[in-house]
């Protein structure tokens, strides 16, 4: 075999610009690992032990379900989609927002996750230096440059590393949340703790907000999905399954040891001998999941974005956030993330109501850019923001989610936006 033919099948199309061919789709088992190896992961486990802590056992995991559910049917529809089409994000936003006009929402999105690209990986350095006292920069850029290696293999690399990661969380999952059992208090009995109360409806926020950024990118793996029951199975893999077991786990630690640590990585590097080398292995391979899916989906939008290569963008982008990351800034982005996050939804919610309902299979990549969308956009979001400061108990995905899809319905209605039958371009 040539050295050209190995290089073929190693960096194999990303189809940045195009729709994925039908000859080029992946089997049911790659699609869903894509998707299942990437909720189930410390961070999961670490909101769930937040919910438990601020909830109490029994109405945290009931806001894991409703969150989990929602994200379900959000992920699911826009899935569905990317199916359909064979299209990336980029493109599947181009059918909605106009040739143009896509590049606000993609652009923002791709950008949202090359920041929590950079937080994953610093935070694969904090945990590092916190369990062994080694220098914390020195792991940032060596994992940095792994996760950046990773990435470059492409969509085939994401569905390898999901079937590594999944069992390596499953087993040292259960046995420390087993552990902490053993050794800890009565769990279901837990009532949170009343010194950091949490209103019930912002627990699903926190569980829906966990994935809004990827979670409406999804079509960036679901594009590679044979059909579209191909795609929903494997978004039900991630959401609840996936997504749940993660949170559930956080949640058993939280309540059995009376902290708001999920901290699964903590609990098994405590325990010494060959168990470290194994944490210190779930540790990379864990985060490693998130980094590459991240850098995977900024690099995918920004390469369509500026006419270039995923591979391009991956490293451009991975080298922007290991210095971030190494840098310790990436702490101070937390935040502004987490609000940014709150006007993501609509994003979501103006395309699935676009391209199935108000326009159906009529859509078409045609026009620079179209206002209904961003004015559904802009009206969801100010209701999300408005809510998030004034009506702190309330859910601020939920209230963008409705907002957006009512406003854009109307707009739509109002503007007789409904267009002549014509197909999809490829």
């Amino acid at each position: 075999m040539s050295q050209a033919s190995v290089d073929n099948e190693l960096f194999e199309s990303e189809y940045e610009h195009s729709a994925v061919p039908a000859d080029k789709r992946k089997s049911l088992l790659s699609v869903m690992s894509v998707w299942v190896g990437f909720p189930m992961i410390i961070t999961g486990a670490v909101t769930g032990a937040t919910l438990v802590h601020g909830l109490g056992f029994l109405r945290g995991i009931l806001a894991m379900v409703l969150g989990n559910g929602l994200l379900f049917a959000y992920v699911g529809l826009l899935s569905i989609l990317g199916a359909k089409d064979g299209y990336n994000f980029s493109l599947q936003a181009s059918k909605t927002f106009g040739r143009k006009g896509y590049m606000v929402s993609s652009a923002l999105l791709s950008t949202l996750v090359i920041g929590w690209f950079a937080v994953q990986t610093g935070l694969t350095g904090v945990s590092m230096g916190s369990a062994f006292g080694v220098n914390q920069v020195l792991i940032v850029v060596i994992a940095g440059i792994l996760y950046l290696l990773l990435t470059l293999l492409g969509i085939k690399a994401l569905s390898i590393i999901g079937i590594i990661s999944v069992p390596l969380f499953l087993v040292l999952g259960v046995y420390s949340a087993i552990e902490a059992v053993g050794n800890g208090h009565a769990v279901m009995s837990y009532a949170g703790n009343p010194d950091s109360p949490l209103a019930f409806w912002v627990g699903v926020t926190l569980v829906f907000a966990l994935f809004a950024d990827s979670g409406t990118m999804t079509s960036d793996f679901t594009r590679w999905a044979k059909n579209r029951n191909h795609a929903v199975i494997a978004t039900f893999a991630a959401f609840p399954i996936s997504n749940l077991i993660a949170m559930i786990v956080g949640g058993v630690i939280a309540a059995a040891t009376l902290s708001g640590s999920g901290d699964v990585f903590g609990v098994i590097v405590v325990k010494g001998g060959i168990l470290t080398w194994i944490a210190v292995l779930f540790l990379f391979v864990n985060l490693g999941t998130v980094c590459s899916h991240c850098l995977y989906n900024g690099a995918v939008g920004w390469s369509h974005i500026t006419g270039t290569k995923m591979r391009t963008m991956t490293i451009i982008l991975g080298i922007i956030g290991i210095l971030v990351a190494a840098l310790g800034i990436w702490s101070y982005f937390v935040n502004w993330l987490n609000l940014l996050g709150v006007i993501v939804p609509p994003i979501g919610t103006i395309i699935i109501m676009d391209q199935l309902v108000t326009r159906k299979t009529s859509t078409a990549i045609d026009g620079n850019i179209r206002y209904q969308p961003f004015l559904a956009w802009g009206i969801g979001s100010t209701a999300a923001l408005f809510a998030n400061y004034q009506f702190p108990s309330v859910s601020t995905a939920i209230c963008g989610i409705i907002i957006s899809a009512i406003t854009y319905w109307m707009i739509s209605k109002k503007s007789s936006v409904v267009a002549p039958r014509t197909v999809a371009s490829k």
